[in-house]
């Protein structure tokens, strides 16, 4: 298993994962997101390779946050914006290393502290983000009101 940081070239390897973990966007809009984070100095990707089928397998997806964190003291905060890895390929410890991947990076990037986030229905993220040592800093329901009649 091979694992690096996504350039240019990646952009569409990274968005057929991506649509996986967030279906409800289209392909336009998140090939146009990664392109502008892998341009950016405020964010990365990082795919991992299987070298025997010559396809990403995972990815993904740190972001430095500037504004307040839920749970943290400093700023900026190195940010897991999201993670991926092909059902098949779950449980070897590439999602471990893709994360360990995006925390390099945000320490290289003078964060103190590490945050992430996932829905309260899913339950596999919980459970992963409790195995690689995070601590749950709060649970909170959104919403949203129309103000238009």
């Amino acid at each position: 298993m091979n694992i690096r940081q996504a350039t240019e070239a990646d952009v569409l390897e990274v968005a057929r994962l991506a649509l996986m973990l967030w279906p409800e966007h289209s392909m336009h809009a998140i090939a146009l997101e990664i392109y502008e984070t892998i341009n950016s100095k405020q964010g990365a990707f990082f795919l991992a390779y299987d070298e025997e089928v010559k396809e990403a397998v995972g990815f993904s997806q740190v972001s430095l946050r500037n504004d307040y964190v839920e749970g943290t003291k400093n700023t900026p905060v190195g940010y897991l914006e999201g993670l991926f890895v092909l059902e098949g390929y779950r449980l070897r410890g590439i999602g471990q290393e893709l994360l360990r991947q995006c925390e390099d990076w945000a320490r290289a990037h003078e964060c103190e502290e590490f945050a992430s986030d996932c829905e309260l229905s899913n339950v596999e993220s919980l459970n992963f983000h409790s195995r690689v040592g995070f601590k749950e800093a709060n649970r909170i329901i959104c919403f949203t009101k129309s103000l238009v009649e």
